[in-house]
């Protein structure tokens, strides 16, 4: 399934409404990395809002993604992440301090924009 990238002035605001299988997951994160390099993104927003559940593989995609965005020079902050997905997290060991968070996508956006100095 292919997931949706917006973008917002030099922002890119992605709501996953789905859950991600492997491949979804990986499509995912060639589309966004692509994006970023096309648009010249300074940052990302990644709603997880609808996502209650992840898997091992999907979580490393996920870490991955936040990796691969920060060393293509866009910061990202995650937005509505579930209590089971947080634990999910911790418990395969992906921790994300440096990570941004907040609650939804309008706080995530002024995140992002405290985050760039912006």
């Amino acid at each position: 399934m292919h997931i949706p990238i917006l973008k917002l002035h030099n922002y890119l605001l992605i709501s996953i409404q789905t859950e991600l299988d492997d491949n979804s997951a990986i499509q995912f994160q060639e589309d966004l990395l692509n994006k970023i390099h096309k648009c010249g993104s300074t940052g990302v927003v990644i709603d997880l809002t609808s996502v209650e559940i992840i898997d091992s593989f999907i979580a490393k995609v996920l870490g991955d993604v936040v990796s691969m965005s920060d060393l293509m020079g866009a910061r990202v902050v995650l937005t509505g992440i579930q209590p089971a997905v947080a634990v999910t997290l911790i418990d395969l060991g992906i921790h994300m301090q440096n990570v941004p968070t907040a609650l939804d996508i309008e706080q995530g956006l002024i995140k992002l924009q405290q985050e760039l100095g912006e």
